[in-house]
């Protein structure tokens, strides 16, 4: 009687098993009320954020600043400073840091800018000499008609690429539009990192008590996730374009370059962008360098500071600060800002990492529910050789 017992509530019990184990391994399917909500809810947030772009820029600065800074806020909480005491001690030493860096650096930066448009000429045409040296050279080589479009192309091009650039440098220095949405950055940011810092604990405590009860185990794991990936790219990578930064305009000016601090900071912030910095830096100074120095030996100590950067920042920078678990792929990245540049401006490039972050956590966990799925295995969920099957396995396949 109790063999019979036991066989006949077997199939029950590895039912019962099975289904349990699946609930372990897949999360629960949106139904697709739930699904088209969400994606109504997506295209109202993209839409708000394209037609509010040019009055968002403090606010995205604001959010990320206090999301840089929450952990010294979490830090002074525990030596028994209350949540206001220490969001207010950040925030001035924040803003004092702010204005020392401009105090010391913006003046020299707009000098060397200033006087970088008014010797743009000189150097535009000691560089069409070097072109027109390296054509000399060339003039054996080449026939007659060949070296005239040599010519015409590279000087078309040098004239178009400095009409450019004075155009966008003096944009800069004289736009009425640039200096309000600084001086709206300069004055709202602080106040938007105040307010977010000290009420950051309770916005998320906020936000958790809103998630989904069904899915809500598994939006804290995928959040979880995105925050250890934002928070090791953003303080690693920021704290590699800092250390660039200070290396690449004290090394250039070191080297004699009339505009080594304005190169300098340029490569260095540019390399938040993998790759972009190094080479756009490497390609202004050397050609800068080209222009100012008559011997090659000062040109390539110029070359050598960025090459020397480059290794620092490789061999030491990265794997020390940034590391190899963040979970951005380079390539993923420049897409990411390009697209956000694009769409939105200067928001869309603050916004442009956050959501690379969480593109990517999204696309891996729906890779790894698709591993588990029927889609995948051929399976349906219960079956022999099913998502829990595989589960058992580690998640790999079995070999036949």
């Amino acid at each position: 009687m109790n063999d019979q017992e036991s066989q006949g509530q077997d199939p029950q019990g590895r039912g019962a098993q099975a289904q349990e184990s699946q609930g372990r391994v897949l999360a629960h399917v949106p139904t697709a009320s739930q699904l088209r909500f969400w994606l109504v809810l997506l295209v109202v947030t993209l839409i708000c954020v394209y037609l509010l772009r040019s009055v968002l820029l403090p606010f995205v600065a604001g959010m990320a600043v206090a999301y840089l800074l929450d952990p010294i806020c979490d830090r002074l909480e525990k030596w028994k400073l209350s949540r206001t005491w220490a969001t207010s001690i950040v925030t001035v030493c924040f803003v004092l840091i702010c204005i020392l860096v401009l105090l010391l650096v913006i003046p020299a930066v707009v000098s060397q800018i200033a006087t970088l448009i008014e010797r743009a000429p000189d150097y535009l045409a000691a560089i069409q000499r070097e072109v027109a040296v390296l054509v000399e050279m060339l003039r054996d080589r080449i026939d007659a008609g060949t070296e005239e479009k040599i010519r015409s192309v590279l000087g078309g091009s040098a004239d178009r690429i400095f009409a450019w650039v004075t155009e966008v440098l003096g944009g800069i220095i004289s736009g009425g539009v640039a200096f309000f949405n600084f001086v709206a950055l300069m004055v709202i940011t602080p106040v938007v990192t105040f307010y977010l810092l000290r009420d950051w604990d309770r916005m998320v405590a906020k936000a958790d008590d809103w998630l989904p009860r069904k899915h809500q185990e598994t939006i804290r794991r995928l959040a979880l996730e995105v925050d250890e990936t934002l928070a090791g790219f953003l303080r690693g990578q920021g704290m590699v374009c800092l250390s660039l930064a200070v290396f690449y305009a004290v090394g250039l000016t070191l080297a004699g370059l009339d505009f080594g601090l304005v190169v300098g900071l340029i490569a260095g912030f540019l390399s938040f962008i993998p790759y972009v910095g190094s080479l756009v830096g490497l390609v202004l100074s050397v050609g800068l360098a080209l222009a100012q120095f008559d011997n090659l030996l000062s040109v390539g100590v110029v070359a050598v500071v960025f090459f020397i950067g480059q290794g620092i920042e490789g061999n030491v920078l990265t794997p020390k600060l940034v590391g190899e678990k963040v979970g951005l792929h380079p390539v993923w990245v420049m897409f990411a800002l390009l697209a956000g540049g694009a769409l939105f401006g200067f928001v869309g490039v603050l916004l442009a990492v956050p959501v690379a972050a969480i593109v990517g956590v999204g696309v891996r966990f729906a890779l790894s529910q698709y591993r588990l799925s029927a889609y995948y295995t051929g399976h349906a969920p219960g079956d022999d050789g099913g998502p829990q099957d595989a589960a058992q396995n580690g998640g790999q396949d079995a070999t036949p």
